[in-house]
């Protein structure tokens, strides 16, 4: 099964039990590649990293690095391949010691000078510079969170595997921690495959998204070439409201909108809806209104008069 790409995940089938949790999930990834997983809670997506972790048993399938069969959990006496790292939502610290000697406890104690340099390093990579010296039981649930990043860091695995990791730090300092993050996994080439719910979190650093859903691998593309052709209400529905577009208004097949997708028109269109809501959204308000029995969402630079009938048109030939 060796190939070009240096990870390769063929799991046939999978279940906790009798219940099925993954099956026919196939995909390959370049060194240095940023996968991101995306699916609904419970959808597979932390068993996923598990897997290929080798923290699971996987009989029906197989996850294969640099050509070589990753060991599951009957191989190892520590369950976990050597060469990756696993950043789950249930990591720890060592509370009574500071940040630094934390992340430090996973690093070679043979050169102090060197292990105090990589510590400094990292802790610029997730903007905690000023917690050195801080103790891990004083630290937030967002601040730990980037710590444990700090650390699975450390020994600079070829691989890295994220559930949820930004789950608990807030908005402010979300945008910024991808940037580090993201930007010196590239530098490193460090390929990483993050779980996530956030689409719009997985649009600005993937370099394929693979999505999971009804138990199996429903789309795995660019970024790009996925936010352009949503194809379900389940699909559609990570990127926020979405209309749904009979057959035959606007395309011959069905269509799954987002609002940006749609413009206001003074030609009359088949689509003519009743303004129902205007949302400001700080650049535009979101402006919805009803199809017959469909809510349809489109961006406008204004508020439009609830009770107005407009009519809609594609702002670009997506059809």
């Amino acid at each position: 099964m060796a190939g070009s790409k240096i990870l390769e995940v063929n799991i046939k089938h999978f279940a906790y039990q009798e219940e099925v949790i993954l099956r026919d999930v196939n995909f390959s990834l370049d060194q240095g590649a940023h996968l991101a997983i995306l699916g609904e809670s419970g959808g597979g997506k932390s068993t996923l990293l598990h897997l290929i972790f080798g923290l699971l048993p996987l009989p029906k399938g197989q996850i294969f690095w640099l050509g070589q069969e990753v060991p599951g959990p009957e191989s190892l006496l520590i369950p976990g391949a050597p060469f990756m790292k696993l950043v789950d939502q249930e990591f720890t610290l060592m509370p009574m010691t500071t940040v630094a000697e934390n992340i430090a406890a996973d690093l070679p104690r043979f050169d102090l000078k060197a292990s105090d340099q990589r510590v400094d390093e990292l802790l610029d990579v997730v903007g905690l510079s000023a917690m050195k010296h801080t103790k891990a039981r004083l630290l937030s649930g967002g601040q730990r969170q980037r710590i444990a990043l700090a650390k699975a860091l450390a020994t600079e695995p070829q691989i890295l595997l994220l559930d949820e990791p930004f789950s608990q730090i807030d908005l402010p300092r979300r945008a910024d921690l991808r940037h580090r993050l993201f930007g010196y996994l590239k530098e490193k080439r460090i390929t990483c495959l993050t779980a996530t719910h956030d689409a719009y979190e997985a649009l600005g650093y993937a370099d394929q998204i693979a999505v999971l859903g009804r138990h199996t691998l429903l789309r795995f593309e660019a970024p790009q070439l996925l936010f352009q052709s949503l194809d379900s209400p389940y699909l559609a529905g990570f990127f926020g409201a979405f209309s749904k577009i009979p057959k035959g208004i606007l395309s011959p097949k069905e269509l799954y909108l987002l609002p940006h997708q749609l413009r206001l028109t003074r030609l009359k269109s088949p689509l003519h809806i009743e303004i129902k809501n205007n949302v400001f959204q700080g650049t535009h308000y979101l402006v919805s209104g009803v199809f017959y029995e469909h809510t349809i969402y489109f961006n406008y630079h204004k508020p439009l008069k609830v009770g107005r009938i407009c009519y809609l048109a594609l702002l670009n030939n997506i059809a």
